[in-house]
């Protein structure tokens, strides 16, 4: 599996900018000697290892995302954490997305129409839904409709948030029907190993995460889309072994967070959530947080977000804490979709009344899938979930999922943003030294490619959305 994991990461590299060429170019520059038709399985180990690299890299998770919410800080170079950026700044999920993710995942959709495979065509709707996803919930509003052809619509214009997530919940319904287990094999899935009924799983916890989304605007469209979930039949994710991500392999295939930490020392564990963890007795921290690497009074020391340069220098590179070194690991996964977060957003619907489920015992099983998430032993777990500090209140779910599950989806930066601004918890305070007058970040700005290129559509996705700022809220951001 690894050797041809490999092997289609370098065929599929070789395609990503072949098949986005215009027409004109690819009946130029055709050879003569080599296929004209590229194929699917290294089109879809493409399309998948450039997503993650970019969800789990430096300019949306590492140097943004991660800091939003408040699991790194930095220790050098401190402008990120305080907010300051440019904008080709979150250029990477913009053009990233666009330009190599949904391009072959379009791609790989036409090629299983035109073979008669429809479980290439459930897979690539599941993975461009999960694209657009990432791209609406940090941007907003976002070219959906036109983004299906880019020879077409070379300056695409833009879908309201609510029509994104809508469509969105659309295309996992086409692709849930797609997907058959007894239909042709596929083949380059470095997720599932090409196990359909997996899939399936996927189709139907991306569709929650969405229903979740949109739910404190259309709770009655939430609830429609939980009941077909359930009416359909093929479940959730429901083991940790199910978790929809990419394991990654040894260098030069290794996860993007060990290769930075290979050449750089820029970032640290953040004291807001080494303060959490220390409250609760959490025995996630020795797995969120490296040891100080001099001796400190607590091992494990966080630094506060947001410090002027000098400042957070001065606090010490050997007297503060790295993130740990689970996530430092060449081999650490890049989690899409965890089993313990589809159990927190059942615990959710069931709190909102979506469905008849037993919020207080989903949520506890979602505490308890985190913890063993990290070979955390069974005494510890029941010690944990036995606190009070932990135990469910049905009259703030908000703040009780949000919280546990803030914890939960640890490194999965984008995520967490998206999550924290839904359910306003966490509460967070903005960073020490922060640029936007007290305020957090609730959004990432469009690329400044945006307004060169495609200025029409970008000054009318502004008017109708709000300024491009960091601070301008996201429909779905209700509070």
């Amino acid at each position: 599996m690894k050797l041809k994991y490999t092997t289609l990461l370098l065929s599929g590299t070789l395609l990503l900018s072949a098949v986005s060429c215009k027409k004109s170019l690819v009946d130029i520059n055709q050879n003569p000697n080599a296929s004209q038709v590229a194929q699917p399985d290294y089109l879809l180990t493409g399309a998948i290892k450039a997503t993650a690299d970019t969800y789990w890299g430096t300019a949306n998770n590492m140097d943004a995302s991660l800091l939003f919410v408040q699991y790194w800080a930095k220790i050098q170079y401190t402008d990120p954490d305080r907010y300051i950026y440019t904008n080709t700044s979150f250029q990477d999920l913009w053009t990233v997305g666009y330009s190599r993710s949904i391009v072959n995942l379009n791609q790989i959709i036409k090629l299983a129409d035109a073979q008669a495979n429809p479980n290439y065509k459930g897979v690539a709707l599941v993975l461009r839904s999960w694209v657009f996803t990432l791209l609406t919930d940090n941007y907003g509003d976002i070219p959906y409709t036109q983004a299906s052809n880019i020879t077409e619509y070379l300056t695409p214009v833009y879908d309201k948030q609510k029509d994104v997530y809508f469509s969105l919940l659309d295309d996992l319904k086409t692709a849930q029907a797609s997907l058959n287990t007894s239909g042709k094999a596929i083949a380059g899935d470095v997720i599932y190993n090409n196990n359909i009924s997996l899939w399936k799983k996927f189709a139907n916890s991306l569709r929650l995460r969405i229903a979740l989304r949109i739910a404190d605007r259309e709770p009655e469209k939430a609830k429609q889309v939980l009941a077909e979930i359930q009416a359909e039949g093929s479940g959730y994710i429901s083991a940790n072994n199910e978790t929809a991500q990419l394991v990654y392999l040894s260098s030069p295939n290794q996860n993007p967070i060990s290769n930075l930490f290979d050449t750089r020392d820029d970032y640290r564990i953040s004291k807001t959530i080494v303060d959490k963890l220390f409250e609760l007795n959490d025995p996630r921290l020795p797995v969120y947080a490296s040891p100080t690497k001099d001796a400190t009074p607590k091992t494990y020391v966080g630094i506060p977000n947001g410090l002027l340069v000098g400042d957070a220098s001065n606090l010490g590179f050997t007297k503060t804490s790295k993130p740990g070194a689970y996530f430092l690991a060449p081999g650490a996964p890049a989690v899409i979709i965890s089993y313990a977060e589809v159990l927190f957003d059942r615990a959710e619907a069931a709190a909102r009344g979506f469905t008849a489920e037993n919020p207080a015992e989903l949520y506890k099983q979602a505490i308890t899938v985190s913890l063993k998430q990290y070979g955390i032993a069974d005494a510890a777990i029941n010690t944990y979930t036995a606190s009070p500090a932990v135990q469910y209140d049905a009259a703030n779910f908000k703040k009780s999922i949000g919280e546990q599950k803030w914890i939960a989806l640890f490194g999965q930066g984008l995520e967490a943003f998206a999550e924290w601004r839904r359910l306003d918890y966490p509460q967070l305070a903005p960073a020490v030294a922060g640029t936007l007058n007290g305020k957090l970040p609730v959004r990432f700005i469009y690329p400044g490619t945006e307004q060169s290129l495609n200025g029409v559509n970008y000054k009318t996705a502004v008017a109708g959305q709000g300024a491009d700022v960091l601070t301008t809220k996201l429909w779905f951001d209700v509070n």
